[in-house]
């Protein structure tokens, strides 16, 4: 199978593109630092940054991101810090976009403390 980050969103509407708990699971498993929010229906990470520039940088990498998968995550910004919470409002939960989105989210965090 191609690495989460590797792969491209499509679009996904409906509850046929809701994925299980099992999958659910079995994807956050690839994922470590990510962690199911309380209510089941987003994954989340808080991501920390030395200041709020480069927490702010971060957010600006994600976002062209997000464009380009046209896939969106909502974000918390503060100093050194950052939210990324990911969810698909048309299938009423997690769908594997919020993953793979979640997985380049990750590659851009470990690029951008690469330096």
């Amino acid at each position: 199978m191609t690495a989460l980050a590797d792969q491209h969103c499509v679009p996904r509407r409906g509850e046929a593109h809701r994925l299980s708990a099992p999958e659910v699971h079995r994807l956050l498993a690839e994922l470590p630092g990510w962690a199911l929010r309380a209510d089941g229906l987003a994954i989340v990470r808080t991501l920390r940054f030395e200041d709020f520039l480069a927490a702010l940088a971060y957010v600006n990498a994600l976002a062209d991101m997000a464009e380009a998968q046209d896939h969106h995550p909502d974000l918390e910004l503060g100093y050194g810090r950052c939210s990324v919470h990911y969810n698909t409002h048309d299938v009423g939960g997690l769908s594997l976009n919020d993953f793979i989105c979640a997985a380049k989210a990750e590659r851009l965090y470990a690029a951008q403390h690469a330096h």
